[in-house]
């Protein structure tokens, strides 16, 4: 079955444009998640709608925005979903900036795009591969979700990869948190021996290195209760004693260099076996 895209339009460039569809890039589907239990039941908890001691239908729900204490403007669902703006079905990339032009806390989320027809390809590979060869993003707006999105576009593989970012307004400055921080002068010879540190670890990134742990943790949890037995817990690296910077830049010099520290699997402690049966379960209404 074909994947059905999260948007469709077109991006332009200048006078020229291409159609592209465009696929969520996330996959939440590896991600643990519960209930809630009534525990003296094992009845799953249902919540319910209400304004005050007023149990209310969905459809009798509308939008309020609040205009003082207590007060509202009121509109019906349909008056925001069916707002139009311009832009809905089509993106121009107005600006094209260096890959590392943009600060990392702007980008939001990611989506691929791809020509949406075979009539599009060349003109999507022409667009793609100079970006490519010029090492920049186009920058532009896209409507999503009932909401107008600042976006990046970069290549990606034979595709595109469009990457919703975050408006000025939206983040927070930084100097309530970097503002206490004191200009201290550097010791050459420490920051030598760090550099020295840090170069033996510079490699290429390779994401399936890594994996979320304590997700990983949550799932033998759950599976240690499914089978009526003690869970595998994995085994911590003891910190290390840091008498000063340097004695620590040097004992960590002398470490074996890993090609990645994600190479490490940790060393987990086992549980003595029990005899697997069924878990005691109650039915969720």
């Amino acid at each position: 079955m074909a994947i059905r895209p999260y948007w469709s339009g077109t991006i332009r460039v200048s006078l020229v444009s291409l159609t592209v569809d465009m696929f969520t890039a996330l996959d939440a589907k590896g991600k643990i998640a519960f209930h809630q239990i009534y525990k003296p039941t094992g009845e799953r908890v249902r919540q319910k709608l209400v304004a005050g001691d007023i149990e209310v239908e969905r459809a009798d729900i509308v939008k309020g925005y609040e205009v003082d204490k207590g007060e509202y403007v009121l509109f019906d669902p349909d008056e925001i979903k069916d707002l139009k703006i311009a832009s809905s079905k089509a993106m121009e990339l107005v600006r094209f900036v260096p890959y590392d032009a943009v600060d990392a806390v702007y980008f939001d989320t990611p989506y691929y795009l791809a020509p949406s027809g075979k009539g599009d390809l060349a003109t999507f590979s022409v667009i793609r591969d100079s970006m490519r060869e010029l090492k920049v993003m186009g920058i532009g707006q896209i409507v999503i979700s009932g909401s107008e999105r600042l976006c990046a576009v970069k290549p990606c593989g034979p595709g595109l990869l469009l990457e919703t970012l975050h408006y000025a307004d939206e983040i927070k400055k930084s100097g309530y948190v970097f503002g206490d921080i004191k200009t201290v002068s550097v010791d050459a010879d420490e920051k030598d021996l760090a550099k020295q540190l840090i170069k033996r670890k510079v490699g290429e990134f390779d994401p399936e290195q890594f994996h979320d742990r304590y997700t990983d943790a949550l799932k033998e949890l759950v599976q240690a209760r499914i089978e009526d037995r003690e869970p595998v817990v994995p085994e911590e690296r003891p910190a290390a004693k840091v008498v000063n910077l340097m004695d620590a830049l040097r004992a960590s010099l002398r470490e074996p260099a890993p090609a990645n520290d994600a190479d490490e699997k940790p060393k987990a402690k086992t549980a003595p076996k029990a005899r697997a049966k069924p878990a005691a379960t109650r039915k969720a209404g």
